[in-house]
């Protein structure tokens, strides 16, 4: 049995014990230690290994209140899976960067290593493609970036825009003209406006064209220069719907293309824009490539456990069809043999 202390400041305590000590029941169970508090002093004991884990995740929890003074259960569950898999990395170091503020005051950042190197890609290359599961920030942290420049003036436009592929369902059976039956599949990027920039601008500089939301299809045969552009969904592209897009962008222009090649609308033979482009631009240094994974998810921790359980079931099939495959091969060779 292994035993560490650590003094903290009388304000932190509540914040890194959480309502009903929650945060530190979570510890508790993830690295199988006890943890006890008293006048300050915060003691940690176990076996060495998990006892050093959760002194660690304890004190990047804290350096984190200093800076933000609030936890998140993100915050906490992000803490313990670094330590369990042996990151170096402080978790609070992602406080440092920033992108902008919503209309409530609240702060967009990064909030895992994997959304802080694609921040960085956003910020050093012309085209970047996001690309992971459902709930890792892909296409919100794109649209942060894209309203910030506009608010600076790095570009006098921004244009949103997502393939309008039916997801089981058919575009003519929507009730309205063309709009009200496209805005379906745009509504998360309006929600997304909403929020950072709040309804009112949003409206005010869409009347004036400074702010676009379209299908795809809108955009072939025109420029677009000195724009912030960001195509959603991309995983429903076509490969030449893919082209078409990429072949838009004029100076001055920023491109993010985001998608989940997991979850395509496409009919099963049809290949996905999004996975051929990252394979044909993957050499060119003004792209940049940006794969999140489950790691990421700033959702509820449930979702990430049914990515997870979606993807292990996902691996299962495949091998069981790779069996099938070899096994078939391996009964056709026999037989020539034979």
């Amino acid at each position: 049995m292994t035993e560490e202390k650590i003094m903290t400041e009388s304000e932190a305590l509540p914040i890194l014990f959480g309502e009903y000590d929650n945060n530190i029941k979570k510890i508790e169970k993830n690295l199988n230690v006890f943890i006890t508090n008293r006048d300050g002093m915060v003691k940690i004991m176990g076996d060495e290994k998990n006892v050093k884990m959760a002194g660690n995740v304890i004190n990047q929890l804290l350096d984190l209140t200093a800076k933000q003074k609030a936890l998140e259960e993100q915050n906490v569950d992000y803490a313990i899976e670094m330590a369990l898999e042996s990151n170096p990395e402080n978790v609070s170091s992602l406080y440092d960067d920033f992108i902008c503020v919503t209309t409530r005051g609240k702060y967009i950042r990064p909030k895992t290593f994997g959304q802080k190197k694609y921040l960085d890609m956003l910020n050093k290359h012309m085209i970047v493609f996001g690309v992971g599961p459902a709930g890792t920030g892909k296409t919100y942290i794109a649209m942060a970036k894209a309203i910030t420049a506009f608010k600076n003036n790095e570009v006098s436009r921004i244009i949103l825009t997502r393939p309008a592929i039916e997801a089981g369902e058919k575009l003519g059976f929507l009730p309205g003209d063309l709009q009200s039956k496209v805005d379906p599949y745009l509504r998360p990027l309006y929600d997304a406006l909403y929020e950072i920039m709040g309804a009112e601008t949003f409206l005010k500089n869409m009347e004036k064209g400074l702010i676009e939301v379209a299908p795809l299809a809108y955009m072939r045969g025109r420029t677009l220069d000195n724009a912030y552009i960001v195509l959603d969904e991309a995983q429903n592209t076509t490969p030449a719907q893919m082209k078409m897009f990429l072949t838009r962008i004029g100076f001055g222009s920023k491109a993010v293309i985001t998608g989940d090649i997991t979850q395509k609308d496409l009919p099963f033979d049809k290949q996905s824009g999004l996975e051929s482009a990252m394979k044909i631009l993957r050499n060119i240094e003004e792209v940049g490539i940006c794969k999140l994974t489950s790691k990421d998810v700033v959702r509820h921790p449930l979702v990430q456990k049914i990515i997870n359980a979606y993807e292990k079931e996902e691996m299962s099939a495949q091998k069981k069809i790779d069996l099938q495959r070899r096994a078939r091969t391996g009964t056709r060779k026999n037989g020539r043999k034979e």
